[in-house]
């Protein structure tokens, strides 16, 4: 019997498919009574979330065509333009005190880091395939790497949106390492990094409540959700947390829902998923043709395995609420159309990647 092989990039694209339509269901279970009483539509938020999935979905196949090496001599521009996004935050908000939206004719176009975030990862890897072999050199690394890396962070960090910089810190500071960067660069960044946020979270009181608060309520009817669901779940829709017992279920606290209404079998099956796209995403990384895509691909992975893991955390109680969504399965707009777009670009580097054609590890070796 022949067995048919399955590029990576066709098995990719298929977990992220699985993983949207995963989504998409459990979005609209979550939201639809909520729509309902808000706008008096149950679709509310399903023919949005079907809206930017289809953006997302369009460039996501759009990027997957162009040769990501144009990425490189544009990655200096995206930074900039990130900055110009994430300042036009502070001016363009709305009536919400808080910048992490851009508000342009009273609608909110887009979460500003979402833009930086993927810019950063961009950045990084070109900067990481420029300067490799400096990458041991402290001095130039501060002066050529962390004032780029530190303007985006201070930009975030004050919208305010700690959570949403200590991701983006460890998504960069993860790249750097496996880059084979010097230790002492990274640990005096790291500390460095950890001294001003816990400044941050004293003086930002909302940041220092959720600190204090770990287990609040939220938390409480986010377990209480998980232990209803048992093995196999209430039934989908039948979720009883969701009608107004714990909000914000359809964008950061989707997980319990999903607990609720699907069980651990639910569970069970989102975290294989991840886990299938995260081995699928290494051996793109391994297969990668250049340092560029290696780094590229690495970043793009370890954003969205963070991202799902930092938001499984916090609805079980192990970390405190940070708001990040979780990607494909949340409720949002430009954190779907961004996250499908880097998408595209790692199924772009899958399709010209080839068996065996890396061997850089850690900075010790190198094929170029």
């Amino acid at each position: 019997m022949k067995v048919r092989y399955y590029p990576n990039d066709q098995i990719i694209m298929g977990i992220i498919f699985l993983l949207c339509g995963f989504g998409i269901v459990m979005m609209y279970s979550a939201s639809s009574i909520y729509a309902m009483n808000k706008f008096d539509n149950y679709l509310h938020f399903f023919m949005q979330q079907i809206k930017w999935l289809t953006i997302g979905a369009v460039l996501m196949l759009m990027l997957s065509q162009v040769n990501y090496q144009i990425l490189k001599k544009i990655a200096y521009a995206l930074l900039i333009i990130s900055w110009v996004v994430l300042v036009m935050g502070y001016f363009f908000k709305g009536n919400n005190p808080a910048s992490r939206w851009l508000v342009l004719g009273g609608r909110s176009w887009m979460t500003t880091s979402d833009l930086a975030r993927v810019s950063l990862i961009i950045f990084t890897a070109y900067f990481v395939e420029k300067n490799k072999k400096k990458l041991n050199d402290c001095k130039f690394l501060l002066t050529r790497f962390t004032p780029f890396l530190g303007i985006s962070l201070i930009l975030i960090l004050f919208q305010p949106d700690t959570s949403t910089a200590m991701i983006i810190s460890a998504i960069i500071m993860v790249m750097l390492f496996i880059a084979g960067t010097d230790w002492r660069y990274l640990a005096g960044v790291s500390v460095f990094g950890i001294l001003g946020l816990i400044l941050k979270i004293i003086n930002t009181p909302h940041a220092r409540d959720r600190i204090l608060n770990w287990n609040d309520d939220q938390k409480i009817q986010s377990l209480n959700a998980l232990g209803t669901g048992g093995l196999l779940g209430t039934g989908l829709g039948d979720s009883i947390i969701k009608n107004g017992y714990l909000p914000a279920v359809h964008t950061d606290f989707i997980l319990p829902i999903v607990g609720e209404e699907l069980g651990f079998i639910g569970i069970l099956v989102l975290f294989f998923l991840f886990w299938f796209f995260f081995t699928r995403g290494l051996a793109v990384v391994q297969e990668a043709p250049d340092l560029f895509s290696m780094f590229l691909s690495f970043g793009i992975i370890i954003s969205v395995m963070i991202y799902f893991l930092v938001n499984a955390a916090y609805v079980v109680g192990f970390a405190p609420t940070t708001g990040l969504p979780m990607p494909f399965i949340s409720y949002g707009g430009s954190h779907t159309i961004f996250t499908l777009m880097s998408m595209g670009i790692l199924l772009n580097i899958a399709r010209r990647g080839r068996v065996g054609s890396n061997t850089y590890y850690r900075g010790y070796s190198y094929d170029y």
